[in-house]
């Protein structure tokens, strides 16, 4: 750990500041947690004085720490846990990295493989092993004869193709016994298929329609669930993760349940934070069956101002009104949540909906929807109760009409696009007529509307994002209309760092380098503003500080200094 008092001086670089004029210094001083001073390397020597630590970064450049706000980042860390399929390209294949976990677990106890497929995407998953199909029961028994096996469905998002998703996990029959599952056994929900063989036995390959898994959660229940510590152990990787990418604060918008909330309080505990997490909550309606849902808002106001510190802090609500037909069957895992990290029953219909989102306005509760058609409903409540200046947020937005745009200027809204759907994995696939309304980046920015950009985990870094704004491109290459709202790089930057900052009501205290804010701050391998525009997603950061704190770093000489 190094001296707090002794300054940090970065030089042989080129800081971008993103501060309200723009300006590009060559060197930058870190004392404690705060920036000290940015201007010419001597003036930043001069400043620090002569026991400060040098450290020349051979002309990268720096930038404020990314701010990604809709992240889902401790998926990262769960990803990682259990035998990974990711190189196996047939069944034989499957069945040798089962073997191998086998082999080394006690007798007895589950061995739960990640999925089938490349990440991040996971595209092709099942498709592409060369049978086309993972291993049934029989073959999976072969290598495991004494172990229950479980090789778990993707999380759909990861690849949101277009059109109905499709997930495929595996069993072998001791975990099937164990989850209680037989030939007479009937799945919970008309989305999931169980296979069966020729005589009607189970064949242990196990179907479902959606993106959001429910045999694991309902009729596996039994199988083996990330733990308490494994989650922690989870966040942990997560961090390092998007802190080699240059993030030093998530937002996570989709909302938290109880159970992710508690995984990142025990890493804060043990002093393990080195990304700033805002949260929101995520409500778990239906277990509130009976009580109105406006006056159970009235109970919790008490946190509506946030709780928590500057790490870590829990403020505002998630408000949803679309409701999968299976959500009430995951929700019967809660508190277990899966890859989810929300609770599945957090949505509301419209009616109930609107008397929460008055009774937060009046609680001056921020809120976050999750889709644009809740625009016009926010519209009602601003009638009652106005909203701007309040910071209201509206994420995984794509197609956004003018009177939607014009509607989020009027109230104030913080709008996040899901890029990495709707111009990287989709691109834009309807009638001409609507080709202006897609993803319109530079509308929103033109009306005044704060733009900020998010991963959500798919993949986890945000100059993926940056790209898509800049480039707008799909996975094909090919030009996502229309051509007029693309950003350009600052302002992508912009989106990424200050934007965020002022989501969560901190553009005081980061989201620019500028005397006296935090020292959250990354050193990059291409300058964003300079490099190939085909060379934005693949930036990595270098040295990423947070809080003053040297959070990643692969120069070596740094880390051995600091």
């Amino acid at each position: 750990m190094r001296d707090a008092d002794v300054p940090i001086v970065l030089t042989e670089a080129r800081v971008i500041t993103l501060d309200p004029h723009s300006r590009i210094a060559q060197a930058l001083v870190v004392r404690g947690s705060r920036i000290q001073a940015i201007g010419s390397t001597a003036e930043c020597l001069a400043a620090a004085g002569p026991q400060a630590r040098v450290m020349p970064l051979g002309g990268r450049a720096v930038i404020p720490g990314l701010i990604d706000t809709h992240a889902h980042m401790d998926r990262e860390g769960l990803k990682q846990l259990g035998p990974s399929l990711a190189e196996c390209r047939s069944i034989d294949d499957v069945l040798q990295q089962v073997e191998v976990a086998v082999r080394a677990a006690p007798p007895g106890a589950w061995v739960v493989t990640t999925p089938v497929g490349q990440p991040p995407y996971f595209w092709d998953g099942a498709a592409t092993l060369r049978e086309g199909r993972l291993p049934t029961r029989r073959e999976l028994d072969q290598v495991s004869p004494n172990n229950p096996v479980y090789i778990r469905p993707i999380w759909g998002y990861w690849r949101h193709a277009p059109g109905p998703e499709t997930l495929v996990s595996a069993a072998n029959s001791l975990a099937l016994a164990a989850s209680g599952l037989d030939a007479g056994s009937v799945p919970p929900t008309a989305s999931v298929t169980l296979g069966r063989d020729a005589d009607g036995e189970l064949d242990g390959l196990i179907s479902e329609r959606g993106a959001m898994p429910v045999a694991e959660l309902v009729m596996l229940d039994h199988a083996y669930r990330f733990t308490a510590a494994e989650r922690r152990a989870g966040v942990r990787r997560s961090m390092a993760a998007y802190n080699a990418l240059g993030t030093t604060g998530v937002y996570e918008g989709h909302g938290v349940s109880a159970e992710l909330f508690r995984s990142y309080r025990t890493c804060h505990r043990a002093g393990e934070m080195s990304v700033r997490v805002r949260m929101t909550h995520s409500p778990s309606w239906d277990r509130l069956a009976g009580a109105d849902p406006a006056e159970m808002l009235e109970h919790w106001a008490y946190w509506a101002a946030g709780i928590g510190d500057p790490m870590l802090s829990l403020n505002g609500l998630y408000v949803d009104h679309r409701r999968a037909a299976d959500d009430l069957v995951r929700a019967r895992a809660a508190p277990y949540t899966g890859w989810a990290g929300f609770n599945y029953d957090s949505s509301l219909a419209l009616e109930p909906l609107r008397q929460v989102l008055l009774a937060a306005a009046r609680s001056d509760m921020q809120c976050v929807a999750i889709a644009s058609d809740l625009i016009e409903l926010l519209e009602e409540v601003d009638r009652q109760v106005p909203l701007n200046g309040r910071r209201w947020i509206v994420q995984h937005t794509g197609p956004l009409s003018e009177q939607r745009c014009e509607a989020a200027a009027r109230l104030g809204l913080v709008i996040t696009p899901l890029t990495i759907r709707y111009i990287y994995k989709e691109g834009f696939r309807g009638p001409p007529a609507q080709a202006a309304d897609h993803v319109p980046l530079a509308r929103l920015m033109a009306l005044g509307v704060p733009v900020t950009l998010a991963s959500d985990n798919a993949p986890p870094s945000l100059f993926h994002s940056i790209w898509h704004a800049v480039a707008r491109q799909d996975r094909f290459g090919q030009a996502v209309p229309p051509a007029d709202q693309k950003l350009s790089r600052e302002q992508a930057l912009r989106a990424a760092t200050c934007n965020g900052a002022w989501l969560s009501f901190e553009e005081t205290e980061r989201g620019s380098l500028e005397v006296g804010k935090l020292a959250d701050l990354a050193a990059l391998t291409a300058d964003p503003l300079l490099c190939a525009e085909d060379q934005l997603p693949e930036i990595r950061a270098v040295l990423t500080m947070v809080d003053g704190r040297i959070v990643h770093d692969t120069l070596g000489a740094v880390a051995g200094a600091a």
